[in-house]
C-alpha cells in the first residue's frame, strides 16, 4: 500500500510523537524537595531554623511572605499616594535605598551605593539637583564614604531612587539585611604610599552584589573594606570582611611550606563589628587580589546558611565566629570554594605603612607627579546643594573630575595641578568650605542624630559642633584627636574606635523622672596597628556639660603626655579611669 501521509502530516506526526516522548520523560514536581530560585538557601536557612523548634524574627517573616524586590510596583504605588508604609513596608522599602525615618521626620531618608567612595563629578552635581528637588536641599557624607539624601517627602521616594538611576547611581540593597556600601582605600591610585589600588576590587565586588541575587536577605547587614595601604585609613577592621593589602616578601612559604609568588596579596580579617566592641580578626590567610570576590562570595554564602535568624542582636558574623572558631568557618568556606585557602604566619609579612591621621584635609602631592589632591573640610559631614555644584565645578576645570568621599566624612578633589592649587583653595574657600582645619575638627564625627533618626537618644552633629567651639579657644592642640559621636547603639559614627567616643543616652535630672540629651563618654579607642576599644570614663553626662568635659580630658592630656608625640589614646590608656577623671578636674580647676 502506498504512503498515506503527505510530507507536512509526517513531519506534524513526527513533531507530535516527539513531544509526547518527551512528556513521558519529565518528572512530576516534587514537593519535597524543598526551596527552590535566587532566594532558596535562604529559604532552606529559616525552615532549618524553624525545623529546629526556633522562632524567626519578624524580619525573616517579611522576606518570605513578599520579596522587596518584587513589591516595588506597591511600594511605589503607595509611596506616590503619600501612605506612610507599615513596619514591614518600611523594611522592604531599604532594600531600594528608602528608610523611613518617622518618628524623628516624617519623611524618606535615601542612601546610595558609591563604590569605593568615588564619584565623576557630574555624577555629584547631579545628586545636588536630585536632593534639591526632591529632598531637603542638602546631603550628608557617611562613615561608609557614602551619601545621603534626606528629607524626601513619602510622594517623592521613587522618583529620587529612579532619578539616581538615570545619572549611574544605584540604591539597590544600601539598607536593611544587605551588604552595604562597598569602601575602600580614598586615594586608590593616586597615593605614592600605597600598596594596592583597590578601585577595581571595590567596583569588582560592587557589580558582583548588584548582579547575584542571592547577595540578597542576609541575616542581617554585611560589611566589606578594601584597604590599600594608603595615608588615609579605611577602617576596614570595623568591617565583617576586610581586605589588608599586604607585600609577600620573594621566599615566602605558606604553612604547608609551599612557595608563594612575590608581591602584593590581600591579608583576610574577619568579624569587625565595632558598636560591639570586636574588630576584624586576623584569619592567617592571604589570596591574590584577583581571588578576592571569589572568596568574599563564599564567605556571604557560609553566613547565609549559618547566620542567626532569631535574634538581631546577634545577626553578624561576628557571632557565628565566636561560636565556630575561624578554623571551623574557614574549612566551610573551603567547601564552598572547591580549593583550600592558603595560611602564611603573620611574622612573615611585614607591617602595613602607617597612617596619616591628616592625610584627609589639605594638600597633598600624589603620585603623578605635578598633580595634587585636596581635602575639604566638612561640618560633620554636610554639604548643600550649591555647595556641591560648585565643588564638582571645582573638580571639573581644576581637578580630575573626581570627587573621592571619604570614611572621615569628607571628600577630596583630586587631580588639581601644583599651579592650580591657589584657585581652589580660593574656590573654596568662597562656598563657605575650607582645605584646613584645626586638630579638633579634622577628627569629629557625628552621627545622623535625633534630628533625622528615630534611633538617636541625642543631637549628635549639634553637640559635635558645640564640643569643638568651645574647646578650640581654651585648648591648643598640636596633633589630631579623633572624637566619635554616635547618637545609639548602632554606632554609626563609631564611638568605641575615638580616642573620645561620646553615644548618646537619656539622663535623668530630678526624681520626678524628668530627662534631658546627654551622653556616655568613652577615651583611649583606636584602630589599625592601634586598635582598642575606648573604654567608658563617665556615664550619663549632660549635653550642655560635655563639652567642659571633654576640654579637661584635653588640657589633662597636654599637661601629663609622655612626651610630646604622645597621642590622646596612648595617654588614656596608661591612666587608670579615676586617674583620668581626677586629671581631668585638676585641669579645669
Amino acid at each position: 500500500m502506498g504512503d498515506a501521509f503527505s510530507p507536512e502530516q509526517r513531519r506534524w506526526l513526527e513533531g507530535f510523537a516527539s513531544g509526547a516522548a518527551a512528556v513521558r520523560v519529565i518528572p512530576p514536581p516534587n514537593k519535597d524537595a524543598g526551596p527552590s530560585g535566587p532566594e532558596a538557601a535562604h529559604f532552606k536557612a529559616q525552615d532549618r531554623t524553624v525545623a529546629a523548634g526556633k522562632k524567626l524574627v519578624d524580619q525573616e517573616k517579611w522576606k518570605r511572605t513578599e520579596n522587596p524586590f518584587e513589591a516595588y510596583n506597591r511600594l511605589k504605588k503607595e509611596a506616590l499616594a503619600g501612605t506612610k508604609p507599615k513596619p514591614d513596608d518600611n523594611f522592604r522599602w531599604r532594600y531600594h535605598g528608602l528608610f523611613y525615618v518617622a518618628p524623628a521626620q516624617d519623611s524618606y531618608m535615601c542612601r546610595l551605593r558609591i563604590p569605593n567612595g568615588i564619584l565623576k563629578q557630574w555624577q555629584f552635581a547631579g545628586i545636588a539637583d536630585i536632593a534639591e528637588r526632591l529632598g531637603g536641599g542638602f546631603t550628608h557624607v557617611t562613615t561608609r564614604a557614602n551619601l545621603q539624601i534626606r528629607e524626601i517627602k513619602p510622594e517623592n521616594g521613587p522618583a529620587v531612587v529612579e532619578d539616581l538611576t538615570d545619572i549611574g547611581i544605584v540604591s539597590r540593597g544600601s539598607g536593611a539585611d544587605n551588604i552595604r556600601n562597598v569602601t575602600g582605600t580614598a586615594t586608590a591610585g593616586i597615593d605614592p604610599h600605597e600598596l594596592l589600588d583597590t578601585r577595581p576590587h571595590a567596583r569588582a565586588w560592587h557589580h558582583h552584589i548588584l548582579n547575584t541575587r542571592e547577595m540578597y536577605g542576609l541575616p542581617r547587614k554585611f560589611n566589606v573594606a578594601f584597604d590599600g595601604g594608603g595615608a588615609i585609613a579605611t577602617l576596614e577592621d570595623t568591617n565583617d570582611i576586610g581586605f589588608q593589602a599586604v607585600i609577600v616578601p620573594d621566599g615566602t612559604a605558606d604553612r604547608a611550606g609551599t612557595s608563594l609568588e612575590p608581591g602584593v596579596w590581600y591579608r583576610l580579617a574577619l568579624g569587625g563589628i565595632t558598636g560591639h566592641q570586636d574588630f576584624a580578626r586576623d584569619t592567617g590567610v592571604i589570596l591574590k587580589p584577583t581571588e578576592a570576590i571569589r572568596v568574599a562570595d563564599a564567605i556571604v554564602r557560609v553566613f547565609i546558611d549559618h547566620g542567626d535568624r532569631t535574634n538581631r542582636n546577634k545577626a553578624r558574623l561576628k557571632y557565628v565566629l565566636d561560636a565556630w572558631g575561624f578554623d571551623k568557618f574557614l574549612g566551610e568556606v573551603e567547601t564552598v570554594l572547591g580549593h583550600p585557602l592558603t595560611r602564611v604566619d603573620a611574622s612573615l609579612l611585614p607591617p602595613r605603612p602607617g597612617y596619616d591621621r591628616l592625610a584627609h584635609i589639605g594638600v597633598h602631592p600624589q603620585r603623578q607627579t605635578g598633580l595634587n589632591w585636596i581635602g575639604v573640610v566638612l561640618q560633620t559631614g554636610r554639604l548643600s546643594c550649591d555647595q556641591m555644584r560648585a565643588l564638582a565645578d571645582i573638580s571639573h576645570t581644576l581637578g580630575d573630575g573626581d570627587i573621592r568621599l571619604t570614611v572621615w566624612q569628607n571628600l577630596l578633589v583630586s587631580g588639581v595641578p601644583d599651579d592650580k592649587i591657589a584657585e581652589a583653595k580660593r574656590r573654596i574657600e568662597a562656598i563657605g568650605l575650607d582645605w584646613q582645619t584645626t586638630p579638633i575638627r579634622a577628627g569629629l564625627i557625628a552621627c545622623t542624630g535625633n534630628r533625622g533618626c528615630k534611633f538617636a537618644a541625642s543631637d549628635t552633629k549639634g553637640h559635635a559642633l558645640a564640643i569643638a567651639d568651645h574647646c578650640e579657644p581654651r585648648v591648643t592642640l598640636d596633633q589630631p584627636v579623633n572624637i566619635h559621636v554616635t547618637g545609639c547603639h548602632n554606632s554609626c559614627a563609631q564611638h568605641y574606635i575615638g580616642d573620645i567616643g561620646l553615644i548618646g543616652a537619656k539622663v535623668t535630672i530630678n526624681d520626678e523622672g524628668d530627662q534631658v540629651e546627654g551622653y556616655h563618654l568613652h577615651v583611649g579607642g583606636g584602630y589599625g596597628t592601634d586598635a582598642a576599644i575606648a573604654q567608658l570614663l563617665y556615664s550619663e553626662v549632660k549635653a550642655d556639660e560635655v563639652p567642659a568635659r571633654v576640654e579637661g580630658l584635653l588640657k589633662a592630656y597636654l599637661g601629663h603626655r609622655a612626651h610630646a608625640d604622645e597621642g590622646f589614646a596612648a595617654f588614656a590608656r596608661r591612666h587608670d579611669a579615676d586617674q583620668l577623671r581626677t586629671l581631668a578636674a585638676e585641669a579645669l580647676a
